[in-house]
């Protein structure tokens, strides 16, 4: 191959994600998420179902396809249909959604109360920050995330990905740059993940230098110890102490709320920041330096975007129900309690490192039981943004933006996974965090960034959807979008003030998880044309065999090639007949597209057809997965012969595997720049087992060599 200056190994299923094809993926626990329910405990995630017709059944408009990317009718009313009580899912919200908003308290003032803006403490300043701090929590989390934004989900499922998900699959105005945008989205997210779990458990242990001052040289090395044992316990799963999460974070909230409430009670006075009239005569008395102080204010809102990533999990209405009757109270007298307390000790030199308004006003008998509940509490957070990402990278991983990383499903519960490779980077970025700022009040500085610019896009492409989707009126969008974007402007660009002090870790790590993921994304497509040229027709190829003189021999056996499409020749079964002259007696040729969607329903997921002719017949399987589905071919074929696709004699158990091994060589041609064609070749490079990835038994599967030009 002329040019040919380096190569790459990774099977033909990690050219399946580009446009040109159907992306590749299974998952036996989605494959029945439509049958009976089963017993479910409250941190787990309901499943999704579509909404009841006349005669208990969905009712198709049109006969589908399992390659068909359209929905029909009952798959797009799919939503979640909880398992339990309303009470007992918001009470698994709490814990899940809601732990880094409802930390937020530990640190959001105190980061505040330092900008120039608040010196001296005045009756007019600590009334607005609360003012700003209630009505950020109503505006983005209230209207915007639980209000709003919260109806637009895809099958279900929320949170940008899903976002783009549904630009994409319908087709929206601009798709191609709303679907990039959602890639930055979720770019952004990973830099959240190794920010969140640093500056929230910095703030709990800080605690202990409230409490008693001879510790506070061990806030950083019980902060480092606490965050390399949340990071190494990830393998095992949350499974076993998941249980605990809502419980503990619901006693997190009541306690913030019982220590806040007296401050409150003896100051009530304090109730009238809650009028947005302060929030503006803040402004109209520091002008600059109070737009300023929207870079600490922002940090009450940190976990917003959790409402609505975790909309599949829990629903819509248990996630409103825990935000409206727990969480929103709960955080707002926290915030007014530590306002009450500052206006007492406004001499205080809130700039100083000692300065710590939520754990001043726990009184002192309390404050080491309540670092040890804060420290649980912020851990829980951490957990909550951690298992997001793996999330956000599996979608990316089926979607075709990432390449083949190892997923360890660490329970049978839907959507528990672990991907060692993100955890380590995550650790690595962590533990650099801390290092580097060793205080809750220096993180701060880095974050706000990727929050901000996340509730901006989030934002586009919600509007894009509600206008392409619902045709709701311009009129109406506008006046959304424009009270949206106001805010989440005016906190980016707040934000940005600190891009040297900090604020340009979590831009810096965005923009190149963005380069990495539509470079994948872009050689994706290049590697997939050029293999499916090389395969060549099928039908052509099955011709050629049945008119072979003497005929082909077909020994006995089942062989299952996997394949881009049910059109073109396995590389690996051009290979087979080529160097063996032999066709197995069963040949079975699998397809898996993976759509836009979380799950697929069961009555659309096998298409099987046959090919060939005379002795040369082999039986095309495709398989239509959701984005959210693992990669189990042996189980899913198992449940298309338990539902009657295949024949129930075919020995499923004792059948070959064949997949083709590619070696990618790069050329001197300009389809990519020459970096980009070196970063898609170290990805192809460290991607994962196709083994492992498609659950395909270790002792039965053969790996045939091809090689495909970039």
């Amino acid at each position: 191959m002329p040019g040919t200056s380096a190569t790459a190994h990774h099977t033909v299923f990690d050219t399946l994600n580009g446009p040109s094809s159907k992306n590749r993926s299974g998952e036996q626990g989605a494959a029945d998420a439509d049958s009976a329910p089963r017993r479910r405990s409250f941190n787990e995630a309901a499943h999704k179902l579509p909404r009841a017709v006349p005669g208990g059944e969905p009712e198709p408009t049109r006969k589908p396809s399992v390659h068909d990317d359209e929905p029909v009718h009952a798959e797009h009313e799919i939503d979640v249909v909880a398992h339990a009580s309303r009470a007992v899912l918001a009470l698994g919200a709490l814990g899940v959604v809601y732990g880094d908003i409802g930390t937020s308290p530990l640190y959001a003032e105190q980061v505040t109360f330092g900008f120039r803006a608040t010196h001296p403490v005045t009756v007019t300043g600590v009334y607005g920050i609360v003012s700003l701090i209630f009505w950020s929590l109503t505006i983005v989390v209230s209207l915007k995330y639980a209000g709003f934004i919260m109806r637009a989900h895809n099958r279900g499922d929320g949170g940008i990905m899903a976002l783009a998900a549904l630009c994409r699959r319908n087709r929206v105005a601009h798709a191609a740059t709303l679907v990039t945008l959602g890639i930055f989205g979720a770019a952004l997210f990973f830099g959240d993940g190794m920010i969140t779990p640093a500056i929230s458990v910095l703030s709990a242990v800080s605690g202990l230098k409230v409490a008693t001052s001879g510790l506070e040289h061990l806030i950083v090395p019980i902060s480092l110890v606490i965050l390399v044992a949340l990071f190494v316990i990830q393998r095992r799963g949350t499974g076993t102490v998941g249980w605990l999460f809502g419980p503990v974070t619901l006693v997190w909230f009541i306690s913030i709320a019982a220590i806040g409430m007296p401050e409150v009670l003896r100051h009530p006075g304090v109730l009238q920041a809650l009028s947005p009239t302060w929030a503006a005569q803040f402004f109209i008395d520091h002008s600059t330096d109070a737009f300023l102080t929207l870079g600490g204010v922002v940090l009450c809102v940190t976990g917003a975007e959790a409402l609505y990533a975790d909309r599949g999990h829990f629903g819509p209405g248990p996630i409103r129900v825990a935000w409206i009757a727990v969480v929103w109270p709960a955080v707002m007298i926290s915030y007014l309690g530590q306002a009450a307390w500052i206006l007492d000790h406004r001499s205080a030199p809130l700039h100083a490192a000692s300065f710590n308004p939520f754990f001043s006003v726990v009184p002192s008998w309390l404050r080491f039981p309540e670092v040890l509940l804060a420290t649980a509490a912020t851990v829980i957070a951490s957990q909550a943004v951690i298992s997001g990402s793996y999330t956000v990278a599996r979608q990316a991983m089926q979607l075709g933006y990432l390449p083949r990383l190892r997923v360890v499903h660490t329970s049978e519960m839907e959507g528990q996974i672990y991907v060692p490779m993100v955890n380590w980077m995550l650790a690595g970025g962590v533990i650099v965090l801390v290092l580097l700022f060793r205080s809750s009040g220096g993180l701060a500085n880095a974050y706000g960034v990727a929050v901000t610019g996340t509730f901006i896009l989030n934002t586009i492409l919600f509007l894009s959807v509600a206008r392409a989707l619902w045709h709701t009126p311009r009129w109406r969008l506008a006046l959304l979008g424009g009270l949206f974007l106001t805010i989440e402007v005016a906190f980016f660009l707040a934000n940005l003030a600190k891009l040297l002090h900090g604020a340009w870790l979590p831009l810096a790590a965005a923009i190149v998880t963005s380069i990495v993921m539509l470079t994948w994304q872009a050689g994706q497509v290049i590697v997939t044309r050029n293999r499916l040229k090389q395969e060549g027709d099928l039908g052509e190829f099955l011709d050629q065999l049945a008119d072979l003189s003497p005929p082909i021999h077909r020994p006995p056996g089942t062989a299952i090639f996997l394949n881009a499409s049910d059109e073109t020749t396995p590389l690996a079964l051009r290979s087979l007949v080529e160097h063996t002259h032999t066709l197995p007696e069963r040949v079975l040729m699998v397809s898996i597209a993976t759509n836009n969607v979380p799950h697929v329903l069961r009555e659309r997921r096998f298409e099987v057809t046959r090919a060939g002719r005379g002795r040369c017949q082999v039986t095309l399987v495709s398989i239509r997965n959701g984005y959210r589905d693992t990669n189990s071919v042996p189980q899913l074929l198992e449940l298309a012969r338990k539902l009657g696709h295949l024949e129930r004699n075919l020995d499923l158990e004792g059948a070959s595997y064949f997949l083709s091994r590619i070696t990618i060589g790069e050329t001197d041609l300009p389809v990519l720049a020459s970096w980009r064609k070196k970063l898609f070749l170290m990805m192809a490079r460290n991607a994962a087992s196709p083994v492992e990835h498609f659950g395909l038994p270790v002792e039965r599967t053969v790996l045939m060599g091809s090689q495909v030009s970039l």
